[in-house]
């Protein structure tokens, strides 16, 4: 469920996306869509859940609904493509690392003045609402909201003695070398650390779980600042691979799927994995480790250790032309907030049905009390109390900015580095960190 966004000025993507109109025959004549219904894109997920939403919010409302979806390899060019063309697009779904971009482009609007919209802040997990906020404006509501969760295998455990999963990193160093001098596991740790678009996510809940930042309040890089950056959460990386082998020196080679199936397996004791993943790994038809996979806070790290953990959302966002029309932009509101908030009927319908549908948490605070999220939460995570006390926990990434895409090219290649050996945590973050600057002085 994450991408990080490719860097580029509005110019660029403006030149770039109308050529691909050309191509596609996507003008705004081919664009058209029938008047007085909402025009919704989204990606090519969790489509029978929102046809059967859609379904609903016609019958509720008479409002018509286009809906048209891409899949996600192709989706963000194919939505800017049409808002370049000047589609009559009125919303759609928008990742958390897209918003600089987007908000910059014009191609969003701010919904900060929106109460119809804005009254859910204060039904919505923090890191969710702070996840739409863009130089102090909101640009939607959010759909799905998860974190990275620190999960443990009971069996394993216990086949060591151990009683208690561990609350700090130096207690998963000691309870992984248990494990190693028992036999129970050669790498109890499984972390998924190749370079692709999850990586950020796996390194923002280390670093945060260490009491580290990449950047300050200000924007300005820290991630190389020894006391209050990413050096420490580096450093762990480094001697879990190369000094404790508690890590496989493949991780730096695994992705997330394979890192699900791994731990899936029943060959690790303790990994980083996106909640949303423990359903799966709690179903006896797709992980021979079903009902041994628990939830535990995220390990603090280091004299300034949190149980702070990295989260992302993804949300509905409306267009500006929605927003300056008064007819679209009431029926936009209806449909975005029968979509990311209550329905007629007063209910987090949607969110609900992907949660118990599909898996995906919700950053509707409320839906912890339904009595059919408790058996869900109970059913694939023994209860859900730990995931609702990590998610208030979660933070957003501090690197989401308009050259995020290009920076975290430049991050990935510094986190490999520490993990290959190939370089000292101080230099790869300094590395790091000097390209961050760089970009943040070239924006304009």
């Amino acid at each position: 469920m994450s991408s990080p966004a490719k860097s580029f000025s509005r110019r660029t993507a403006a030149a770039g996306a109308a050529s691909a109109a050309m191509m596609l025959g996507a003008g705004p004549a081919a664009l058209a869509q029938p008047a007085g219904a909402v025009n919704f894109i989204g990606w090519s997920a969790a489509v029978d859940q929102v046809r059967a939403q859609i379904s609903a919010f016609q019958a509720a409302t008479g409002i018509a609904v286009n809906y048209e979806n891409f899949p996600w390899a192709q989706y963000r060019t194919a939505l800017v493509t049409r808002l370049v063309a000047n589609a009559p697009i009125d919303c759609s779904w928008i990742s958390d690392a897209w918003l600089p971009e987007f908000a910059e482009a014009g191609w969003l609007a701010d919904i900060s003045d929106v109460s119809a919209l804005t009254r859910y802040n204060a039904e919505t997990t923090a890191y969710c609402t702070q996840s739409m906020v863009y130089k102090a404006k909101q640009y939607g509501l959010a759909y799905y909201g998860d974190h990275m969760s620190f999960m443990v295998n009971t069996d394993m455990l216990a086949r060591a003695g151990i009683t208690t999963p561990p609350t700090t990193w130096e207690e998963v160093v000691e309870q992984s070398l248990r494990m190693k001098q028992q036999g129970v596991a050669e790498f109890p740790l499984l972390l998924s650390l190749a370079a692709d678009t999850w990586l950020i996510e796996f390194v923002s809940a280390l670093n945060f779980s260490f009491g580290g930042r990449f950047v300050d309040d200000a924007g300005n890089a820290v991630m190389a600042d020894a006391n209050r950056g990413a050096v420490r959460a580096a450093r762990f990386l480094r001697e879990a691979i190369h000094t404790h082998r508690i890590l496989s020196p493949g991780a730096v080679e695994t992705g997330e799927i394979n890192g699900l199936r791994a731990f899936g397996s029943g060959a690790h004791a303790f990994a980083i994995v996106p909640t949303y993943r423990i359903r799966a790994l709690n179903d006896p038809a797709q992980s021979s480790a079903a009902g041994k996979i628990r939830l535990a806070l995220m390990p603090k790290g280091g004299p300034s250790g949190t149980h702070e953990t990295c989260g992302w959302i993804r949300f509905w966002g409306m267009t500006p032309g929605a927003k300056a029309d008064r007819a679209r932009r009431e029926r936009t509101l209806r449909f975005i907030e029968f979509f990311g908030g209550r329905d007629t009927a007063g209910n987090y319908s949607m969110q609900k049905l992907l949660l118990t549908d599909m898996g995906l948490p919700s950053c509707a605070v409320p839906l912890a009390q339904d009595p059919e999220v408790v058996q869900f939460w109970q059913r694939w995570a023994g209860g859900g109390a730990v995931v609702a006390e990590q998610a208030g926990l979660a933070r957003k990434k501090d690197v989401i900015s308009p050259w995020f895409g290009e920076w975290v090219e430049t991050s990935n290649q510094a986190w490999q580095n520490v993990c290959l050996g190939r370089a000292e945590p101080e230099a790869a973050m300094r590395a790091a960190g000097a390209k961050w600057t760089e970009l943040k002085r070239a924006f304009r």
